[in-house]
């Protein structure tokens, strides 16, 4: 078997599988994963990486899951997959399903060998330490619900424009307040192909009251905005601490699956907690 791929500082994603022809592997390969460095991005929004002024993880929902038993019946389950906000590297998405896609023609001798594979390949490509959890399909749980707090998304607001725009961003007043909202119109494309990616977003925060007409046409002008999933909520994070300047902030999105995949990025500055059922889009 190939070994782990050791992440290179010199990666980007322009680099990466993204928007390319690209086969799937037959045959049990990690090399396949592609890592991205976070700082990158984390530099446009003057964020140390010696004090983050978040923690979090970032969840993904692994649906399309199979191997091959030592007798090479074909084994399936799904899987969550936690990977550190902390982390150096986040994984691209094409690189990380043709990953998973490369166990369908390799024997293991246990759904215990393919998670410690899982969990060796992802820590030493992401930087960090992953977290795994391996279900078989009759397993039963409670997987979907709705967002916790209050819609925005009823509100009647005017919106011309679809570049974020973090100006937008204001309080009515600075009495403290303790909420939760949530928008089902997020919208975003991908850093390298354009592609759409759809989700819902959560705030919680506890601080001066934010406006949230002005919250949601902020929410919206990521419309057109590209970047990683990863990469939209910290800077959705980073915006509402500067202009807005809740003394304790949460944001996660629950993005819409493709192909075979669903990522969940999560931060926070004061829990760590977090409510992982799927929406009714996952």
């Amino acid at each position: 078997m190939t070994n782990p791929v050791s992440p290179q500082s010199e990666s980007t994603a322009n680099q990466s599988l993204l928007g390319r022809a690209t086969p799937y592997c037959r045959q049990y390969d990690p090399s396949i994963l592609f890592p991205v460095p976070r700082q990158e991005k984390r530099d446009e929004l003057d964020i140390s990486p010696d004090a983050l002024p978040f923690s979090g993880q970032d969840v993904w929902t692994g649906f399309e899951i199979s191997w091959l038993n030592d007798q090479g019946k074909p084994q399936v389950g799904w899987a969550l997959f936690f990977f550190p906000a902390a982390s150096p590297y986040l994984i691209e998405s094409k690189s990380f399903k043709l990953y998973l896609n490369s166990f369908n023609g390799t024997r293991f001798d246990s759904a215990e060998a393919v998670k410690q594979h899982w969990i060796t390949d992802l820590s030493q490509a992401c930087g960090g330490e992953v977290k795994v959890a391996l279900y078989d399909l009759d397993e039963p749980q409670t997987l979907i619900g709705a967002p916790p707090g209050e819609c925005l998304d009823d509100l009647d607001i005017e919106v011309s424009d679809y570049q974020v725009r973090p100006e937008l961003l204001t309080t009515v007043s600075s009495t403290p307040v303790s909420e939760t909202l949530y928008s089902h119109l997020l919208k975003s494309n991908c850093l390298v192909t354009g592609q759409p990616d759809w989700g819902s977003i959560v705030i919680r925060y506890e601080g001066p009251q934010i406006d949230r007409e002005n919250l949601l046409k902020y929410l919206v002008s990521f419309r057109e905005h590209n970047e990683f999933h990863e990469q939209c909520v910290e800077r959705v994070f980073v915006d509402l601490m500067r202009h807005c300047q809740p003394e304790k902030l949460t944001v996660y999105a629950r993005y819409v699956r493709r192909g075979g995949l669903d990522i969940n990025p999560y931060r926070s500055n004061f829990e760590t907690d977090f409510d992982l059922r799927r929406l009714v889009r996952q």
